[in-house]
């Protein structure tokens, strides 16, 4: 088809998230045509490095032969098998096991979802169960962070703290409430971390006071907040918080949809800090995004009440494609990828990345570079004494992606003047390198936009 005829037919019809509707329709539409590892090419034949993995979901890399072979082979055997009915499917089982081997301490149990935004959902209706199990309905208010993300769902966009997510919809509920983020960079306690982190732990103790321990059910949180700007907390934030919320017997619900599979390093996240929640939820690199997929973990005991809770009576929570064979069989060929190789290559990769952003601190407009693994960030400011965010007037989130896209590199550019990285973890040097390259050109670029000029000299 050819590609004026693309635009137009989505311009009529495909409606995108997380989009300005009319801009989008005004700006028109760039078609991805193929990918293999971490290379893209456009419909145009413009390649580009993904610094961003699809949407932090590609982990694995595009065009990997195991994963479309393990699809292929599932398509034509079982293309669907339902979990109702106590039916179920040999890939779903066997990923079930195989994570609950891999995951953190009693986290035994795997509930599988179409995505993040459902998997978070999930959580709260599981947590509600749980409570009603144990005769303490009354404990049904939830707290999250800000700048934190989780989902764009109509109960997990009000757990999200993002003003974009709530605006117009009516959003968050009134048993939806927030802490201050950690967000070192732009903290009011100062950098120091171990300021930060008791910041932090009085803050969800004042909420739980102002609420009501009896009240409170549960508190989320990222490892490292995404869609944020890549918001990474002091070393003994993330146990801290899990500390307290043990000590207050609130239920801990750690949001990997990101953060999971390699991202950061370790399998999960949760991992490097010694923290086991009470839920877990998982997306994204799960299936590397070959296809639709995500899970909720929970533990022993949050299993066990609500089993024991419902008794002979079904647990009235479901989705039609929960536990689909063809995603659990990619499911299973991605786990096989990341723990023959990806893993480790992720990691070397990731130490490349942050030490070549790190290289970049001393350019004009980069006022800090954050990152853990292959989840990085670099935030330009126009004066790095006072933190001055780039002007609304250059447009930071639109201008920046297309000089990086022109540049060839798909970053997230956020509308704080935030770059954020998410590479496929099968990344090259040679990948790390050019994504260093054609960002240190994009920085070029943007320092020479005349409202960024104008900003600078104010």
């Amino acid at each position: 088809m050819l590609m004026n005829s693309l635009v137009e037919l989505d311009r009529a019809h495909l409606v995108h998230p997380v989009a300005s509707y009319r801009g989008h329709e005004k700006a028109g539409v760039r078609v991805l045509a193929s990918g293999k590892g971490a290379r893209v090419k456009d419909a145009s034949g413009h390649e580009l490095i993904d610094g961003f993995a699809g949407l932090w979901c590609v982990n694995a890399g595009y065009g990997q032969d195991k994963i479309i072979e393990a699809a292929t082979r599932q398509l034509r055997e079982l293309p669907y098998a339902t979990a109702y009915f106590g039916l179920g499917s040999e890939p779903a089982i066997r990923l079930a096991s195989e994570l609950a081997d891999r995951a953190p301490g009693d986290l035994n149990h795997v509930y599988f979802t179409l995505g993040g935004s459902d998997a978070v959902d999930s959580t709260v209706r599981f947590i509600r169960y749980y409570y009603h199990s144990l005769g303490k309905p009354e404990k049904d208010q939830f707290i999250s962070v800000m700048n934190g993300y989780h989902g764009s769902s109509t109960v997990g966009a009000g757990l999200t703290a993002l003003p974009a997510f709530h605006a117009g919809f009516g959003l968050p509920y009134d048993w939806q409430h927030k802490i201050p983020s950690h967000y070192s960079y732009r903290n009011p306690v100062g950098s120091d971390p171990q300021a930060i982190i008791d910041a932090s732990v009085a803050a969800l103790r004042a909420k739980v006071e102002e609420l009501g321990a009896e009240r409170v059910a549960a508190f989320y949180i990222e490892p490292i907040q995404g869609s944020g700007g890549v918001l990474v907390p002091p070393d003994g934030w993330l146990k801290a918080m899990w500390d307290t919320c043990r000590e207050l017997d609130i239920l801990f619900v750690a949001d990997e949809v990101i953060t999971g599979f390699g991202r950061t390093g370790p399998l999960f996240a949760c991992a490097d800090d010694g923290v086991v929640p009470d839920l877990m939820t998982t997306a994204k690199g799960l299936t590397s995004g070959y296809c639709p997929m995500g899970a909720v973990f929970l533990s022993d005991k949050v299993y066990n009440t609500i089993a024991d809770g419902a008794g002979a009576a079904a647990v009235g929570h479901g989705y039609t494609y929960s536990a689909h064979p063809v995603s659990a069989a990619i499911g299973l060929a991605c786990l096989d990828l990341y723990e023959n190789g990806l893993l480790e290559n992720g990691q070397r990769a990731g130490q490349r990345l942050m030490a070549g952003l790190n290289a970049l601190a001393d350019h004009p407009l980069v006022g800090d570079v954050r990152g853990r693994g292959m989840l990085a960030a670099i935030e330009l400011v126009t004066d790095k004494a006072n933190k001055t965010p780039l002007p609304a007037s250059a447009e930071p989130a639109k201008r920046v992606f297309d000089r990086a896209w022109d540049n060839g590199l798909v970053v997230r550019a956020f509308p704080t003047g935030v770059m954020g990285y998410a590479p496929p973890l099968c990344c090259t040097d040679g990948d790390i390198d050019l994504i260093l390259e054609r960002t240190r050109l994009t920085l070029d670029q943007t320092l020479a936009d005349p409202e960024v000029r104008a900003a600078m000299r104010d």
